[in-house]
């Protein structure tokens, strides 16, 4: 099971780092929420996780459990390209947030 997660999250991480950073996102917040600090810090956490073999350390949890978060407040204030490339970054913190129990940070 943490194979195929591992390679689900891998080839989303994979698509994610090939897409162009939504451009007007640069100097724009959605809802209230700072677009590149929040992307780099899912990729931060996503890129830790993958190296480690699925696994994060708590302040890595934490900062990743706080941009979905983030996620779910600014994805709705965001159409198109924009949304799907935050859309991208969520499903990534949400599969990495469901791990099973066995799996998660001690």
């Amino acid at each position: 099971m943490l194979d195929e997660l591992l390679r689900t999250v891998a080839g989303l991480y994979e698509e994610h780092r090939q897409a162009a950073f939504p451009r007007r996102l640069v100097v724009a917040d959605a809802n209230g929420v700072e677009m590149v600090s929040l992307c780099s810090n899912v990729s931060g956490c996503v890129s830790t996780w993958l190296g480690n073999g699925g696994r994060i350390d708590d302040w890595r949890w934490d900062v990743l459990a706080d941009c979905e978060q983030k996620l779910n407040r600014a994805i709705p204030a965001l159409d198109g390209y924009e949304a799907s490339y935050y859309q991208r970054l969520l499903d990534m913190a949400v599969l990495i947030l469901e791990n099973p129990e066995d799996m998660q940070p001690e």
